[in-house]
């Protein structure tokens, strides 16, 4: 037995389904309603509407747009939800956890769920929810508390709520759950905090656990053997399930992605391949019970987690029909795999990569035959003894390495056209430099990282928009963008597939051939992955608008609704997300501005982490002191912060827990740069004269 499969009780599953109606909308195409957060079972997001067409998507306009009154409306905060739609009413989360019901059709708000989630968060990426789960007239979701709730649709009413593990542990909820037949399927998050990934399954109705299925192996069971036997680092390895996972009902199998392992950055401590971390796995939909799995990377040190969801999709290969199954993977890599038995269905090689004994590193990785979406070798720096590729090893001195757990595909949904054959893939370009930090001691609810990765002082971040054919792994088509995307893309049947960019443009290409045909500004960070609906006759197309951390693009709590008859125009664009690394640019995201334009200060000689109820930023950013000051650096946000020298490390305060201080002389002239090393897109700046 692979996993732990705790029965909390014992359930005789009924012959007839839950809700049938759910049911078979999640079975079938999509529609005129969009039912979950991949539209259906498949996680395909192709839209068979097609009153929206490549002859008339040029006359696109707003039908409306619609206010969240200010919930996720900080810097802290992304809005990276799927809105879902049923029966005219549109059901939309926020990062903050707030649910609104709004008249589809118009925009205006039914109701609304105020989640009173406490800001005393263990987060290691800001603050995010992607979206909702609706079956047996509730809806469902998971908080950052990690806690899954049931909402009465009709009027927001909290019919239960379950605790599925302790956030004080480090544990949260930031995936969309999946519901179908009478269950709603959860994820976890908290990679970074030395946690034990795990699906959870509860009843629909009554909110009680069914069962969960562990990602990490306990001493003795299936994978066990790929972790340091006598030890219990696989308890806390990591491997959590941060995407919502697909299904197949005629198989009677579900499908997810597993995050990075623990410590991250560091893999001294846990020699072997350390399953289930970075893998794809099939349980038994009914029991939990394991498959199969196929491990993108071994023993992974670079935080390469498979983060976006899963895609399933028939297709033909060699004249024989095949069941496929697809992700997209921040190696830059899609991998396609046969969802019967998790072999791949076009070729994966494992090939001899870079060595570091002191990491217990792998002796071959997988490399799927095809094409990576984003490049995958480092360019040489100054101040970089050396640059690598995808499996360039480190220990205490940073090494460049692209794409990095930075770059290729993050968390953004891939959709898939049956019509073109395609998977379309947003992705980010970007290089970090990755190195260990000593050796880190596992205390529970505590940052469990042993290095970090961070991008070199003026290196350039980008993006990349990829058409891959699914039967040979190829590109197609690709757009390569100034910024790095994160939001994901919704494909249609008339021919169009729906994205945004992190500058507020919301965009329409033609699926086949990647032509722009339509671009329209909505004034926020257009992250999230868009729906395509249908009410009244009427077809429209949504996205939630609100930046993301991540992208540093500008934050908002706006939902767009588009249509052929629409009368609203566009807005002012908001200042666009950094497009150089490092500490040359500070994340404010409102608006967004360089390094160069955030003021000197003089005479002040205490920096703080986490001030303002900022907890991703140090103030003042910028100071200017004379040799021989002394600086203390204070946290006095609520998470674990550090001011670190970069790219060198000549200097370090090391861990400052909330309250903590540490104070650094500086004797000589010159600029130094610093950065947080758990949450390495905080920078600063001190100019010694």
């Amino acid at each position: 037995m692979l996993m732990t499969l705790i029965w909390v009780f014992l359930r005789v599953m009924p012959v007839w389904a839950a809700d049938p109606e759910i049911d078979r909308l999640l079975r079938s195409p999509i529609g005129k309603d969009w039912v979950t957060n991949g539209g259906n079972l498949t996680n395909q997001r192709y839209s068979t509407l097609k009153q929206i067409n490549t002859s008339n998507v040029k006359q696109l306009k707003g039908a409306w747009m619609t206010r969240l009154k200010g919930s996720g409306f900080d810097a802290k905060s992304s809005f990276e939800a799927s809105p879902l739609v049923k029966d005219g009413i549109m059901y939309v989360i926020t990062g903050h956890d707030d649910v609104f019901a709004l008249n589809a059709k118009t925009g205006e708000i039914l109701w609304e769920y105020w989640s009173g989630i406490s800001q005393n968060r263990l987060l290691c990426c800001g603050w995010a929810n992607r979206g909702l789960a609706m079956g047996e007239g509730l809806l469902f979701f998971g908080q950052l508390d990690a806690t899954v709730v049931a909402l009465d649709m009709k009027t927001g009413e909290v019919v239960w709520k379950t605790p599925i593990a302790q956030y004080e542990d480090g544990y949260s909820i930031t995936s969309a759950p999946l519901y179908y037949d009478g269950i709603v399927y959860s994820g976890i998050s908290g990679g970074e905090y030395g946690v034990r990934g795990r699906l959870t399954a509860l009843d629909a109705k009554t909110g009680a656990i069914l069962w969960r299925s562990y990602t990490l192996p306990e001493p003795g069971e299936f994978g066990s053997d790929t972790w340091p036997s006598g030890t219990d680092h696989a308890m806390r390895g990591g491997a959590p399930v941060w995407n919502t996972p697909a299904l197949d009902s005629e198989l009677g199998l579900l499908y997810f992605a597993t995050g990075n392992c623990g410590p991250n950055h560091d893999g001294s401590m846990r020699a072997g391949d350390n399953l289930f971390c970075a893998s794809m796995m099939a349980l038994k939909a009914k029991t939990g019970e394991y498959v199969w799995h196929f491990q993108q990377v071994h023993h992974d040190i670079w935080n390469y987690d498979a983060a976006s969801p899963v895609v399933l999709f028939d297709t033909v290969i060699n004249g024989q029909p095949r069941k496929g199954i697809a992700e997209a993977g921040h190696t830059g890599w899609v991998y396609i795999l046969d969802r019967t038995n998790g072999q791949p269905l076009i070729g994966v090689e494992e090939r001899p990569v870079p060595q570091e004994p002191r990491q217990k590193t792998a002796k071959t990785q997988p490399y799927p035959i095809g094409d990576a979406t984003v490049p995958q070798c480092a360019d040489k720096l100054p101040d970089y003894d050396k640059a690598g590729c995808i499996f360039e090893p480190f220990w205490e001195t940073p090494v460049p390495v692209q794409p990095s757990g930075d770059g290729g595909t993050n968390w953004s949904p891939v959709p898939y056209s049956p019509e073109t054959g395609y998977f379309y893939v947003s992705g980010t370009v970007r290089t970090s430099a990755y190195w260990r930090k000593g050796d880190k001691e596992f205390v529970r609810g505590k940052s469990y990282g042993g290095g970090a990765q961070a991008p070199p002082v003026g290196s350039p971040m980008s993006g990349t928009f990829t058409a891959i054919d699914s039967k040979t792994n190829k590109i197609v088509w690709q757009h390569k963008t100034p910024y790095r995307l994160g939001g994901g893309a919704t494909v249609t049947a008339g021919g169009l597939v729906f994205r945004g960019e992190p500058d507020g443009n919301f965009l329409a290409l033609d699926a086949k051939t990647g032509e722009e045909l339509w671009r329209f500004q909505t004034g926020f960070g257009a992250d999230a992955p868009p729906v395509v609906y249908e009410v009244d006759g009427e077809q429209y197309v949504a996205i939630a608008t609100g930046g993301n951390v991540t992208q540093g693009s500008a934050y908002g709590d706006a939902v767009w609704a588009f249509s052929l008859k629409g009368q609203v125009g566009p807005l002012w664009p908001p200042p666009p997300p950094a497009t150089l690394a490092g500490p040359l640019w500070i994340y404010s995201r409102w608006p967004a501005v360089l390094m160069a334009s955030i003021p000197i200060v003089t005479g002040v000689v205490t920096v703080k982490a986490g001030d303002n109820n900022k907890e991703y930023t140090y103030s003042p950013a910028r100071i200017r002191i004379q040799a021989g000051t002394t600086v203390t650096f204070t946290n006095v946000g609520e998470l674990n912060h550090t001011a670190t020298a970069f790219p060198k490390h000549e200097w370090d305060t090391g861990d400052l827990a909330s309250g903590d201080s540490k104070a650094i002389t500086f004797t000589q002239p010159g600029i130094y740069y610093y950065i947080c090393t758990p949450h390495p897109w905080m920078s600063g700046q001190i100019i010694v004269e």
